[in-house]
């Protein structure tokens, strides 16, 4: 099935070229020579000699993939674009499906990457002109949103990470796109789909999943345990995404039900909480705040258990809770759980400020100037109920 597409008009560089140019120029083949090579020449630009796409002498230097650096970088897109087309764009230059399919054969100037999709040289496709056509090949055209985004392993290159393999090494491009679409994965592209294509970000004028959709399609077809625990390391080590972000995307892949992926969520789970305890410690020594009583226990005296707290000022019963839940399928009764334990919390008069991880890690000032508001108020509070502190 041939898919005569356009690339997207967000996002992709295909775009943001058809918008500078208004107007398609009337270009036309020129006629062959005996050697079978072509070339396409534009009245538009009168005073540029006409390019040669053959072989010998493509319309742009092609690298070898074997040299294209980690991710493209924005100064070689526009080369690219004229060295990549689909057969709807090729039809505007006067180029019809049947010429262009004879400049496939051998010892033709092009070859086909993928359905509809040609490059206009022969030789292996630069990283790219790979992604590029898996763009166009899963793009739908006349459309002004982007229903075709870079995911997986090909997503987190994009985002350089050092623990995804480099572009020209991998085989296929995950590409996600709207579940109602009826594509087929083909050559290097492996179609995702997706109930509703998540935010995307723009990378070197790509389209890019987030980093926590992107390692949730790459883990699905990862089997291999060291591998899948250095890329969710890294996602959140790094502060690519958030603990919870992440496993709220593998929860919803039915990954986790996969004993090297659940061991590796649960390791990056602890290793986020111990940072996150570590920069509450910090918080505290750096902006001269009292000491707390760290990790404990709280008790109505006889009573029940109030729950713990990661830090606690007895004296201006002010706590400290972490949150640094995993989202699961529960969450709403575990929510309920946490308000509850607050409120009772609260009611007693102790004032429980809540700080997430991000929070921590992105805005410690303005943390611990909430925290120190909440210490100086707490004179102006009535006494809180006495409860028993233990060790956690």
């Amino acid at each position: 099935m041939n898919n005569d597409t356009h690339p997207q008009a967000q996002g992709t560089p295909q775009a943001e070229s058809a918008a500078q140019e208004p107007t398609a120029p009337q270009v036309h083949i020129a006629p062959q020579p005996r050697t079978g090579s072509a070339r396409l020449e534009s009245p538009a630009a009168p005073a540029a000699p006409a390019t040669p796409v053959s072989s010998a002498a493509p319309a742009a230097p092609a690298a070898s993939s074997a040299t294209s650096p980690r991710t493209p970088s924005p100064s070689r897109l526009a080369d690219v674009q004229r060295r990549v087309l689909t057969t709807a764009q090729l039809r505007e230059y006067g180029v019809t499906a049947a010429k262009a399919s004879s400049q496939c054969g051998p010892g033709g100037p092009w070859q086909q990457l993928l359905p509809g999709v040609f490059v206009l040289h022969q030789g292996p496709p630069t990283s790219e002109e790979r992604l590029h056509a898996a763009l166009l090949y899963a793009g739908r055209p006349g459309r002004d949103d982007s229903e075709a985004v870079v995911t997986g392993l090909a997503a987190l290159a994009l985002h350089r990470f050092s623990s995804a393999p480099p572009l020209p090494a991998l085989a296929q491009i995950d590409v996600m796109v709207p579940r109602t679409r009826r594509l087929r994965s083909t050559g290097c592209v492996r179609i995702v789909r997706a109930h509703a294509l998540p935010g995307t970000q723009i990378i070197t004028g790509l389209p890019v999943a987030p980093v926590a959709r992107a390692v949730s399609d790459a883990v699905a077809h990862l089997t291999d345990v060291d591998t899948v625990r250095h890329l969710l390391t890294e996602a959140v080590g790094n502060g690519h995404c958030e603990p919870a972000a992440l496993v709220r995307e593998l929860n919803m892949a039915q990954l986790l039900t996969r004993p090297h992926v659940r061991d590796a969520v649960q390791s990056i789970l602890a290793e986020s909480r111990s940072a996150a305890e570590e920069r509450l410690y910090e918080m505290v020594r750096c902006f001269g705040l009292p000491d707390p009583l760290w990790n404990v226990d709280l008790r109505l005296p006889g009573g029940p258990h109030l729950g713990g707290v990661d830090a606690f000022w007895p004296d201006q019963s002010v706590a400290v809770e972490l949150d640094t839940r995993a989202p699961r399928q529960d969450e709403d009764r575990l929510w309920s759980q946490y308000a509850r334990k607050r409120e009772h919390l609260e009611r007693l008069g102790i004032t429980v400020v809540h700080l997430t991880p991000k929070k921590l890690r992105e805005a410690m000032d303005q943390q611990a100037a909430v925290l120190r508001t909440a210490l100086m108020a707490s004179v102006d509070h009535d006494p809180a109920a006495y409860v028993v502190v233990l060790p956690r």
